[in-house]
């Protein structure tokens, strides 16, 4: 009889542990669930040619500050009318100083976060199966070559470098039924990737090794200038600031020229 009053006691003690153990594991996940849902979080408007530079940079900057980045990638143009209507980014990262501008002068950045970050550079690629690999300008006239991808001038700074590159060159009339536009230079990218296109002018900071790939003079188009700032809107701004300063510092620069970017010189 004992014997059988101490099994009992043993099952209920066991019992009792095992509650207390599975209460305090439920609490343990609750308290890491709810650390992680107020983890600071970051929503930055990116233009597309800085997809793979951002995307080396995005996990460092995350580690180091234990915040969370999303980018979001775009022309730089469809970005900008984004904020304009009230999308809610924290940062900006635009293609062309300009767009940047525009929105200072809407009141819809703060002014003194604006940083130029880079100065971008474009060039001739197609895909490794082309008849014809050009190297210069005048050869996108080659009649192998039947179509050509660039970015939309409309609203995408890259791809307003490659038009005004065909038109410095005299190509800009005798191309034009060659012409075929992406919404933005990742997207014309996937045109010459995917044989959608036999060439196409994109930037450096987005070719790829299968890619051939010819620098384009600088001087056949407006300089690249890129600028980013923190959108007024942010509920984080001493954050947001803190991305823009680690992509201009010593950690984000490297990267930023390792894709092929003109970085801003010490002052």
């Amino acid at each position: 009889m004992k014997l059988h009053r101490i099994f009992s006691l043993d099952i209920k003690m066991k019992m009792m542990l095992l509650s207390i153990l599975v209460i305090t594991l439920v609490i343990f996940s609750i308290g890491c669930s709810s650390s992680s849902d107020n983890q600071a979080e970051l929503n930055v408007a990116a233009a597309s040619d800085l997809i793979l530079a951002f995307n080396e940079i995005g996990p460092i900057f995350e580690e180091e500050n234990g915040t969370k980045v999303v980018f979001s990638y775009g022309s730089t143009g469809q970005l900008t009318d984004q904020i304009v209507n009230g999308a809610p980014f924290d940062v900006f990262a635009a293609a062309d100083i300009q767009f940047i501008e525009e929105l200072k002068q809407k009141k819809l950045i703060v002014p003194e976060s604006q940083q130029l970050y880079a100065i971008g550079r474009i060039g001739i690629a197609s895909p490794p199966e082309a008849k014809v690999k050009p190297s210069r300008l005048e050869d996108l006239l080659d009649l192998d070559i039947k179509k050509i991808a660039i970015a939309n001038p409309e609203h995408a700074p890259y791809g307003r470098a490659a038009k005004q590159a065909l038109v410095s060159a005299g190509l800009w009339d005798q191309l034009q039924g060659k012409l075929v536009y992406g919404r933005n230079i990742s997207d014309t990218l996937t045109l010459i990737e995917t044989g959608n296109a036999d060439a196409g002018i994109i930037a450096l900071s987005i070719s790829k090794p299968a890619l051939s790939f010819q620098i384009i003079d600088e001087a056949l188009h407006q300089p690249l200038e890129q600028s980013i700032a923190v959108i007024k809107k942010t509920k984080d701004q001493e954050l947001a600031q803190a991305f823009i300063d680690f992509i201009n510092g010593p950690i984000g620069k490297p990267i930023m020229e390792k894709y092929g970017f003109i970085v801003p010189k010490e002052k």
